[in-house]
Formats: structure tokens, sequence, C-alpha cells
């Protein structure tokens, strides 16, 4: 089983701004990493105490994930901590090495993980 780690930032506490965005972090996760429905385990989510309008797994829904489990909590608040932020952390069923998994890193959360981020071409 390996574990696969996105997060994404919004620009405000909306519910359609929080489905978009976790639907695209989801979608990035999933193409970048070649991930098959059949191989996902389960899927948390946090988000940080400003975005309470909806939760993100409504989106994994939403896409059509329905026999997935899901749980959605609020992020530790850490002073200074980057706010309006949705995390993701996908479990798969896959053997693979760790250096394999692409993790994801949209919009200002790519400030949490710069070792992580590829420079574009």
């Amino acid at each position: 089983m390996m574990g696969v780690r996105g997060a994404i930032t919004i620009e405000k506490n909306n519910s359609k701004y929080i489905l978009k965005a976790t639907e695209k972090l989801i979608e990035e996760i999933l193409q970048q990493n070649k991930i098959d429905n059949s191989e996902i385990v389960s899927i948390i989510f946090t988000a940080t105490k400003e975005l309470d309008k909806v939760y993100p797994a409504r989106a994994v829904r939403n896409m059509g994930y329905t026999d997935i489990p899901l749980m959605c909590y609020q992020e530790m608040n850490v002073n200074n901590s980057l706010k309006y932020c949705i995390r993701a952390m996908i479990y798969i069923n896959r053997d693979c090495n760790r250096k394999d998994i692409n993790h994801i890193y949209l919009e200002k959360a790519k400030s949490l993980r710069p070792d992580l981020i590829k420079e574009e071409d």
C-alpha cells in the first residue's frame, strides 16, 4: 500500500470553490500517478478552519467514486500556516517504490513542499 499526498488552496470559503478545487486536485493526483479506481483504498481530506461550507469528499462523490471510503477532518491550526488549504491523502494498493509516487501541490500549496515541485518546460 502506498500513500499519495496533495494539496490545493482556494481564494474564499465557498462551496463551489471547495468542490471545484478538490476535483482539480484529485484529478491531477490520479492522472499524474496513473491511478485506477480499483487501486484506491481510501481518501482522507483535511481543510483549514476557514473552509466550512462543504465537505471536500462531496467532490469525489460527484465525480462518481461512490464505493471508496472517504473522511474529512479539520487541519491542525498552526500559527502563520497556509490558509484556505485543502489537503488529501489517497491510499492505493500498489507495489512500487516511493520515488515513483508523484505528490501534487497546486496553487499556493506549492509552498508546502517546494522540494517536490518540478520545473515546467
